[in-house]
């Protein structure tokens, strides 16, 4: 059973996430808390798992309250936040102070079963956290990064996938790429607006221009574009010139965005010309689109379990044999470049041969 308390200061959001995720027998919601205060003391007393977190609340908001218990008592959180652009802000200023995850609250275009299933799924992958692996990665994440030298020109494709804990370690890659990087596509399991904001954030801190993918957008060095939430992003090209396909569809491996679509796309768009990067994340979302961009031609690429904050979709990648390297998230981004360059990965393992 995962141990769950729910803080927010709406009764009725408090008693909508009860009854929800009470109906999953893998789940036990411990209490909920109407702020902080409250919280902080049923942490103590209570000793969950996971905590559902909102950000706007009173006597003390969600962000400091969450700054302090990262300090004290690390614990996996999972903010649960309005789907308005300032609340898209206000999730990732939380994801940045130590949040796992993010999930906007029920609306119009959002239905509250579609959040529950979505939230149930987030909580078992919070739950699967290395506490100890995440602290250290946002310790490392709020350094200087060390930023790679400039490369020759290249017109190689990167695409990157992730999910819980996907923000900080697709920071590190980027924050250290120089700017002429190649081309990135990357799909981040994120709500629409949170995808926005953490391009922005992006943009601010890295050489290459960072930006949320817009139907057409041209995918050249120097470039790394994020998919929207809550639309797939594909890969297309037109004589010499990639650009990416923005477009609404169904769930792929329960994700919108999600990563199959975008590997499966470049696979058939770039073929070899692509170095394809699944980082750490639960479930397998991206592990069969990674072994068609292998088949294809491409340079693949599995962050290691020792720097996964959750080693769920590399192990399914490497599992099925889509993953040519296993490499760690600080080699990452010169393993991109070396494949960029078509130099070859020495520092790097290859995946265990079967028997």
């Amino acid at each position: 059973m995962i141990r769950v308390l729910i803080v927010d200061d709406s009764a009725v959001v408090r008693e909508i996430l009860t009854a929800e995720l009470s109906k999953d027998p893998e789940l036990e919601i411990v209490g909920t808390a109407m702020d902080p205060y409250i919280a902080r003391d049923k942490i103590v007393r209570l000793k969950p798992d996971v905590l559902t977190l909102d950000v706007e609340m009173p006597r003390m908001d969600g962000i400091t309250f969450l700054r302090r218990l990262m300090r004290y008592h690390p614990l996996p959180v999972i903010i649960v936040s309005s789907l308005t652009p300032s609340g898209g802000q206000l999730a990732m200023e939380a994801m940045y102070a130590g949040a796992v995850d993010v999930l906007c609250k029920p609306g119009a275009a959002y239905t509250v079963g579609d959040m529950s299933v979505d939230l149930i799924e987030k909580i078992k992958a919070a739950a699967a956290v290395d506490m100890r692996r995440w602290v250290e990665l946002m310790t490392q994440s709020a350094e200087t990064p060390l930023r790679l030298p400039i490369i020759e020109t290249t017109n190689k494709v990167v695409a990157i996938g992730a999910s819980t804990g996907g923000t900080r370690a697709i920071q590190k890659v980027l924050s250290a790429l120089p700017a002429n990087a190649p081309g990135t596509l990357i799909v981040q399991h994120m709500p629409e607006h949170f995808t926005s904001s953490f391009a922005q954030r992006l943009n601010e801190i890295c050489a290459m221009e960072v930006k949320e993918a817009e139907n057409g957008d041209s995918v050249i060095p120097g470039r790394a574009l994020i998919a929207p939430g809550n639309r797939h992003m594909l890969l297309r090209r037109s004589g010499t010139r990639y650009y990416v396909e923005v477009k609404d569809g169904p769930y792929v491996a329960h994700h919108r965005p999600s990563v199959e679509v975008l590997f499966n796309s470049v696979a058939d768009a770039a073929r070899q010309n692509a170095v394809g990067v699944i980082m750490t994340g639960m479930g397998s979302d991206g592990a069969v689109g990674l072994l068609k961009m292998k088949e294809s031609g491409a340079v693949t690429i599995a962050q290691d379990e020792a720097s996964c904050v959750v080693f769920g979709m590399p192990k399914e990648a490497i599992r099925r044999g889509g993953v040519d390297y296993i490499v760690p998230l600080d080699k990452i981004p010169e393993a991109i470049l070396n494949c960029a360059e078509n130099k070859p990965l020495i520092s790097c393992s290859a995946p265990p041969s079967e028997s």
